[in-house]
């Protein structure tokens, strides 16, 4: 991703509605791995940019460290006083088995060998650990947005699991989100000529976040939407 859309992205992560449910939907994972018995401990936030995610991951009691490609990213992410790496997802510098937690939210899209960002996702997590990913999917929804951001690939059910199981990761729930939008986004993409990062007027900001919010509440998961979520462990 360009440092102009890194920046775009740290800007707008605290009130854009897409990214303020998908720190949401971080934080039900996070309750629900609490509530099965997990214990907070090392986790790594893949890809992290402006370190959105990393803050949630250490509001619950996780020792995060963001993981971040680029320099624009990983000085945002410093800026707000978290402790950041500059690497290659296909190349983690952290040693096998040591993490409790992997998040890699919006990542394997940008890797050409995406295989390889799995197997290191696997690598890292100790038996028992688990891994939250979330990739955009559908190639039917292809535009503009997707170039501009660097994306090299959309995925469907099939090629997001393959990947993962490749890589020795059990898939343990697997789910479609921002189910209810899609049709929005379709449009949208249709006419887009770069990226959806757009600061937009607070009514229509809220409008989006009342519809995608209303989804924890429907049983929409099974639908096409516009991402992939999933979550998987590595096992013993």
């Amino acid at each position: 991703m360009e440092a102009t859309e890194i920046r775009k992205l740290a800007a707008l992560e605290d009130t854009h509605w897409w990214y303020r449910e998908r720190r949401a939907l971080l934080a039900r994972s996070l309750r629900r791995m609490a509530a099965a018995g997990t214990r907070p401990g090392r986790a790594l936030d893949v890809g992290a940019a402006g370190g959105g995610n990393t803050r949630v991951l250490r509001a619950h009691g996780w020792r995060p460290v963001a993981l971040e490609y680029s320099a624009e990213g990983a000085g945002v992410a410093r800026e707000r006083g978290l402790e950041v790496i500059r690497a290659d997802a296909r190349h983690l510098p952290v040693g096998s088995a040591r993490l409790g937690l992997v998040v890699a939210f919006d990542i394997l899209e940008h890797v050409d060998e995406d295989q390889l960002a799995a197997a290191e996702i696997r690598r890292t997590l100790r038996p028992g650990g688990t891994a939250l990913i979330a990739v955009p999917c559908d190639m039917a929804l292809w535009s503009a947005h997707d170039v501009a951001v660097g994306h090299v690939r959309r995925y469907d059910r099939e090629s997001l699991r393959a990947v993962v199981e490749k890589a020795g990761l059990v898939v343990d729930e697997l789910w479609s989100w921002n189910v209810l939008l899609r049709p929005v986004a379709a449009w949208r993409r249709r006419t887009s000529t770069g990226s959806d990062l757009d600061d937009l007027h607070p009514l229509v900001n809220l409008g989006l976040r009342t519809v995608v919010t209303a989804e924890r509440y429907l049983p929409v998961r099974s639908l096409p939407g516009v991402s992939l979520m999933l979550r998987a462990h590595r096992p013993a």
